[in-house]
């Protein structure tokens, strides 16, 4: 289920799907962003994970994007992470969304821009109905992030993730297509 196409554009970022190339820049973005990471998400941190997470978001029922900041045609700036994962089609049609910015580039309206066009991507190109992002109760940036895309609260999951080592209460935001 995951597309190939051209690079979706906004004004400051575009989409990119992630590959294997992507390895260098992707780990050394997240070297620079453990604080900013650090309890929320724990992104890839070895070529080994990297190499497996590659894997898996190519697998059918997964996307990965990278939120790229528009810039010299040498340079790949990454403001972002947007997964949509465990994708069920048929009469559920229904996906989760995860994501997160990288240091340098938060507090920048860059990843709200990329979502949008990934919430755009999921609903147009993918053909899902709902998306469901689960945000742990102390991420303010992440809740006024999916809350400004249009998200909607619907419950509270306590427990719901491993993260870091901790089973971590999440809410649960969606958003339904049209």
């Amino acid at each position: 289920m995951t597309t190939r196409r051209q690079p979706t554009t906004a004004t400051r970022v575009q989409l990119l799907p992630l590959h294997a190339g992507h390895q260098q820049p992707f780990l050394a973005a997240v070297r620079t962003s453990r604080a900013l990471h650090r309890p929320w998400v724990s992104p890839p941190a070895t070529p080994e994970q990297f190499t497996a997470y590659v894997e898996r978001m190519q697998a059918p029922g997964h996307c990965g994007l990278l939120v790229v900041r528009q810039g010299e045609a040498d340079s790949l700036e990454l403001a972002g992470m947007v997964n949509i994962t465990n994708m069920v089609m048929g009469p559920f049609c229904s996906a989760y969304l995860g994501y997160y910015a990288f240091a340098g580039f938060e507090r920048q309206g860059l990843m709200h821009e990329g979502l949008t066009q990934a919430v755009r991507h999921a609903f147009r190109t993918l053909k899902l109905h709902r998306l469901e992002a689960n945000i742990q109760p102390g991420n303010a940036a992440s809740l006024a992030l999916v809350r400004s895309c249009g998200f909607t609260q619907e419950g509270y999951s306590p427990k719901y993730l491993k993260i870091g080592g901790r089973w971590r209460d999440h809410e649960r935001w969606a958003l339904v297509a049209g």
